[in-house]
């Protein structure tokens, strides 16, 4: 299907189901839609968010309409939800739902017609409303008979003999009936009275032809049917009635063949199915008692579950701490029984030892160096007193 045919289809389905509910909402205060609203078409401006909403509302109350409850969707709820809901509605009705429901919420397009046109339908059914049979103006037929597009109405036997096509100004070459009624009209009102000789054509034969060759294209008049008229659409009704109701009586009689075969086919199954039933009622019991003790052993089995569950967690904690006694008792025992720390305190002892030695050493080598200063400074003091005093001379020891 090409775009163009699928927009049309489109704009004729919401033309429908406009109508319908222009049936469905005659006595309520509702906005007023147009007849393109959910028809989708990238020429006409379009609102995805407010199409959606208005398609919900408009689906709910008809709903409603039809006799099923469904609360009214607010702006904010769930698409999903609302959508989904709504296609439970359109089943429960009978309808045939073959798309995704991801196609209802861009609010428009052939979908959404469609389900808007059922639901229309079943609130018009709860209604008991029926579509009344058309009424057509009476109108004076015209003396003209009207034909099929194209139809050439011609000389008594002049289209079998003329086999050429005719030429492109062929429409220039027709004659204008209205002018020639009106000149064959002035021709009779002036030529009234009736000739006093009898007259007598001195035409010859054979130029005749000749002349009735030549201007016989110019005769050909071509009327063309407007495809716009009712009677022809009327006809056409007419006939696809005719055909409907030939192939009903036909069909009629295969689905009546059709309905008692599956009639005595529902009745074999159903006796069958009694009869296997009644052979199978002590086994069922037995498995309805199966199933009763594999319940209350399920129970049981949770139970119990349960309880080991718990106790597997108890456990768990007391491994842990278990776990971190025995790694504090490893290391205690392993502290005790190694030596190698009292190794180290006995190096260092030693260490400590050879220490105080080299620093009574340095001790005794400071005390000697202060004390030969001390004497060394004592001499220099003595050595300055001595210096101070003068001795007298000795004269008579010479």
């Amino acid at each position: 299907m090409t775009w163009s045919q699928f927009r049309w289809f489109c704009l004729s389905l919401m033309y429908v189901c406009i109508d319908k509910h222009a049936q469905s909402l005659h006595q309520s205060a509702s906005c007023h839609l147009h007849r393109h609203y959910f028809a989708s078409s990238p020429y006409m401006p379009s609102n995805p968010g407010e199409q959606y909403f208005m398609f919900t509302i408009l689906a709910s109350w008809l709903i409603n309409q039809a006799g099923r409850p469904f609360e009214q969707p607010q702006e904010y709820d769930d698409p999903n939800a609302t959508v989904s809901n709504i296609l439970s509605e359109l089943r429960a009705f009978g309808g045939q739902v073959d798309f995704p429901p991801s196609r209802l919420k861009a609010g428009s397009g052939e979908h959404v017609c469609y389900v808007l046109d059922r639901l229309a339908e079943e609130a018009l059914k709860k209604k008991g409303f029926a579509w009344k049979k058309p009424k057509y103006p009476t109108e004076e037929l015209e003396e003209e008979s009207l034909v099929e597009d194209d139809a050439e109405l011609t000389l008594s036997k002049v289209e079998e003999d003329m086999t050429e096509e005719p030429d492109d100004n062929e429409e220039e070459n027709l004659i204008d009936l209205e002018a020639l009624k009106a000149r064959t009209s002035q021709n009779e009102a002036n030529g009234s009275s009736k000739p006093d000789e009898i007259l007598e054509s001195n035409t010859d034969v054979a130029e005749w032809n000749l002349e009735v060759e030549r201007v016989l294209p110019q005769l050909k008049v071509t009327v063309r049917a407007d495809n716009k008229d009712w009677r022809i659409h009327v006809d056409q009704m007419h006939q696809h009635k005719d055909g409907i109701e030939s192939s009903l009586k036909e069909a009629k009689g295969y689905l009546n063949k059709l309905q008692e075969d599956i009639s005595k086919t529902l009745e074999k199954v159903t006796s069958r199915e009694k009869y296997i039933n009644k052979q199978l009622e002590h086994l069922v019991q037995d498995y309805r008692s199966a199933h009763a003790k594999l319940s209350q052993s399920r129970e049981h089995y949770q139970q119990g579950s349960g309880g080991v569950t718990e106790r597997t967690r108890v456990l768990s904690e007391i491994s842990e701490d278990l776990e971190k006694v025995k790694q504090e008792m490893e290391e205690r025992g392993s502290s005790m029984s190694d030596g190698a720390p009292l190794v180290k305190i006995k190096q260092s002892l030693t260490k400590l030892k050879q220490e105080v030695v080299q620093m009574d050493i340095r001790i005794g080598v400071v005390e000697h160096t202060i004390l030969q200063a001390q004497l060394k400074e004592k001499s220099n003091m003595t050595r300055d007193m001595h210096a101070t005093s003068i001795p007298e001379p000795a004269v008579g020891t010479y």
